[in-house]
């Protein structure tokens, strides 16, 4: 049996690319060294923030790195989307303190992914042993991996992880060959509406263009902060990443971002942020200047499956919460996380919790699927799970 180390690193620039990108492969975007280096770089993820980089790094025998895990040290649990106010309030109340804990993510990104990056499977092991190690040595509470892609699941429950269910709306491509293809799959009325719908979004006279690649540049970004302003201080008070982090992004991920902007003659008044996978399309950020009816499923969802659909993309993840999804094709799905608690009797504590908390949210997909607007019978079959505990 190969034997690895696993040591921390305080900064994903002391990682090499190449290494690192070897160990997570092509297919998610978020987990990439260039989008962790946007975010840390920015200054958008950084102790000042409330994100210290914990990244672990497994190395063989002859000290070549075998996988690593994104994990950050939170004195908050702001920007993560799964949400454990209520854990931490309870620990307080103990006489504990929850902060710092461990967090095994991508910052402030509600995206299922690889959360161990593994060059040589059998690397997980020892990196999951080094995050509980972690945890006691430095004196954290606790360590939490959220939306962890479905494959991976079975390796934090065979080390003895608490799991957690949740719930998205993502959109499943079944083989369509165009957006009226996929119509075809809905009931008449819900079909009439989304028709009805897209036609009002541009009932205004804008003009929807989908940008990626070279054809990206900064007045685009400087379009889209200002959307992302508006949207964060509408909704959660101060937005997470700085300006800085889009032009990093657009620099060295360009041809895996999606921009789906409204223009007013030459003048962008709202858009969509998406960043592209090798099966999956991930809606992230949307925003606008301007408010017009409709224009909002315009660019986030309907563009987003016009797109997938080109691409041959599997699915759209639609990110966090919005049940508004359902009337627009998005089915519920489950979202897994992961958790690593020191302490035995709040690890208790917490295992009942979550054992009556995954009832609650299978029950409640369970009744979720039966809004979706497909035709019942043969077809699609009404809320899907695509994973083994699917997060």
């Amino acid at each position: 049996m190969t034997a690895f180390t696993v040591s921390v690193s305080n900064s994903i620039a002391s990682i090499p690319a190449a290494d690192w990108d070897r160990c997570a492969g092509a297919g998610n975007p978020f987990v990439a060294h260039a989008f962790l280096t946007a975010l840390e770089a920015s200054g958008s993820a950084t102790p000042e923030t409330g994100w210290t980089p914990l990244h672990l790094v497994a190395r063989d025998t002859g000290g070549a790195i075998a996988g690593v895990m994104p994990a950050y040290g939170k004195s908050h649990s702001y920007g993560e989307y799964v949400f454990d106010h209520s854990w931490a309030d309870a620990f307080s109340r103990a006489g504990g303190d929850y902060y710092p804990k461990l967090q095994i993510a991508v910052p402030f990104t509600p995206a299922t992914g690889p959360r161990l990056l593994l060059a040589d499977r059998a690397a997980a092991a020892s990196l999951l042993a080094g995050a509980r190690s972690l945890v006691e040595r430095a004196g954290l509470s606790s360590a939490h991996a959220t939306f962890i892609a479905p494959g991976q699941v079975p390796l934090f429950k065979a080390d003895d992880w608490l799991i957690r269910h949740d719930q998205q709306f993502h959109w499943v491509n079944r083989g369509y060959a165009s957006f009226d293809d996929f119509l075809a799959t809905l009931a008449s009325r819900k079909r009439k509406t989304i028709r009805r719908e897209r036609q009002q979004a541009l009932e205004s006279g804008l003009e929807i263009r989908a940008l990626t690649g070279a054809a990206l540049d900064e007045s685009h970004w400087n379009a889209l902060w200002a959307f992302y302003q508006d949207t964060g201080a509408r909704k959660w008070g101060r937005p997470y990443l700085t300006r800085d982090a889009f032009t990093r992004v657009g620099a060295t991920m360009a041809d895996q971002v999606l921009l789906v902007l409204a223009y007013r003659g030459d003048r962008p008044v709202a858009g969509a942020f998406n960043m592209i996978g090798a099966n999956t399309l991930y809606g992230r950020y949307w925003g606008c200047t301007e408010h017009h009816p409709m224009l909002h499923f315009e660019l986030c969802y309907y563009q987003a499956i016009d797109f997938a659909i080109a691409r041959g993309l599997a699915t759209v993840e639609a990110g966090a919460q919005g049940e508004h999804k359902l009337a627009r094709g998005y089915e519920p799905v489950r979202t897994t996380s992961a958790h690593w608690i020191a302490h035995p009797g709040f690890r208790r504590a917490v295992a009942d919790f979550l054992d009556r908390e995954r009832h609650a949210v299978a029950a409640d997909i369970a009744y979720l699927g039966r809004f979706t607007p497909y035709r019942r019978g043969p077809g699609p079959a009404a809320g899907p799970d695509t994973a083994e505990d699917h997060d």
